[in-house]
């Protein structure tokens, strides 16, 4: 498992990669959970950009993230959703309890 992350502007960026099944989710979940406990961010975003496949285990992932920023007063926003993990994220209603926004370029 590959990600990278950045804090700027009290913003943690975390940019996942690759494809995400159960085997990967557990693992995303500790790191992410270590980056917003280290960092208290205001807010902290999920790039899935280079994300290629994503199974149920990814929705896992964003509910653990969003608990984490909700204790901590913070946001959760998801960009960079390619079309398959859009559908997974979308069938299980997350737009309703996210902010997911596109990637400007």
């Amino acid at each position: 498992m590959h990600f990278t992350s950045y804090l700027q502007d009290g913003q943690l960026t975390v940019a996942l990669t690759g494809e995400i099944d159960h085997h990967r989710a557990r693992d995303y979940m500790t790191r992410i959970g270590e980056k917003i406990d280290g960092y208290v961010p205001g807010v902290c975003i999920l790039d899935f950009q280079e994300v290629s496949f994503m199974d149920s285990s990814g929705i896992a992932i964003v509910i653990n993230a969003l608990r984490r920023m909700e204790q901590l007063g913070g946001r959760l926003r998801l960009q960079g959703l390619k079309e398959q993990p859009r559908k997974v994220l979308r069938a299980a209603g997350i737009e309703k309890i996210v902010e997911i926004r596109e990637v400007i370029r």
